[in-house]
């Protein structure tokens, strides 16, 4: 059964809940806009069911029922936790998760206005979170080492939208970071993949933080990058000030891959103002407002 075949519907999550988890199968279930490697929806006032989807492998779900339970209980905001484990079988041929529901409304759909309260937020949330990983933690293939390993990437993104004007001094902010030194701590737990789809707002701050399928451990500059792909302008000194333990060197390479994820969500972006699978829309204008910010701030 191929991804093209396997339609997900809430009768498909209602089915599964029947068969594995037949305590839940009377919640409300409903579906939640967005979602890419996993599709998710929600289930009663305080669930979701994630399901397996775009991703060609079960481990990210697998690594998040495996570490979040860990995580979570030391982390200063709310983020899914897995409750129960949902098995391949006949009906559904991959892997799905139920977990706690984050409240709020993702960034890419909504805004910050508190921006001092969210650099706080979000530093403190990355302080706890940026503490050596054990030896068995997930490692990454194609991210969470220097920004020079993703030179192929970057060059790609930056051929296809990088507005022409700026062209030079995006350039210069990744070249920055290429020749930015090296990691020298410990591998640190990372959530890896912090944009404005994978964080939560309400009352005008940050409430949450979500999606820990591609956590691992590695360079802390991947998650620091949000500084720019995050937080509203004006707020990259108060967030680093807060959180304190970012020297130069991480700072640039945080700075260039911030560079490289502003232009990928121009990128997805665009791709779904032409309707191509996997667009998003909404990342076109949040990527180009963190491009400005990366050059601003």
């Amino acid at each position: 059964m191929t991804d093209a075949e396997i339609e997900i519907t809430a009768d498909l999550v209602r089915d599964l809940l029947r068969e594995q988890h037949p305590d839940l199968a009377g919640l409300p279930v409903r579906e939640v806009a967005g979602g890419w490697g996993n599709q998710m929806w929600r289930l009663g006032d305080g669930l979701a069911v994630r399901m397996q989807r775009m991703d060609p492998t079960p481990q990210l779900q697998l690594n998040e029922r495996r570490w979040l339970p860990v995580l979570a209980p030391r982390l200063p905001l709310p983020v899914p936790t897995p409750v129960r484990s949902g098995e391949p079988s006949a009906r559904f041929p991959k892997h799905w998760t139920v977990m706690t529901w984050v409240p709020g409304e993702p960034l890419d759909h909504s805004s910050i206005s508190r921006g001092d309260h969210a650099a706080g937020t979000l530093a403190g949330f990355l302080k706890a979170l940026h503490v050596e990983a054990p030896a068995d933690a997930p490692v990454s293939g194609d991210r969470g080492g220097h920004p020079r390993t993703c030179t192929d990437g970057f060059d790609r993104f930056f051929r296809a939208v990088v507005p022409g004007g700026l062209a030079d001094d995006v350039r210069a902010v990744w070249d920055d970071a290429v020749a930015a030194p090296e990691w020298e701590g410990p591998p640190l737990w990372v959530h890896g993949d912090l944009h404005p789809a994978n964080v939560v707002v309400s009352d005008g701050t940050l409430s949450g933080v979500i999606d820990f399928g591609d956590m691992f451990a590695g360079d802390p500059a991947w998650d620091l990058a949000a500084a720019w792909v995050v937080l509203p302008a004006g707020t990259v000194s108060r967030f680093f000030d807060a959180y304190g333990q970012a020297d130069a060197g991480t700072i640039r390479r945080a700075r260039g891959l911030a560079a490289l994820k502003s232009l990928f969500l121009m990128l997805m972006g665009r791709n779904g103002d032409r309707g191509l699978p996997g667009g998003k829309p909404a990342w076109g204008p949040a990527g180009r407002a963190a491009l400005d910010r990366v050059l601003r701030d």
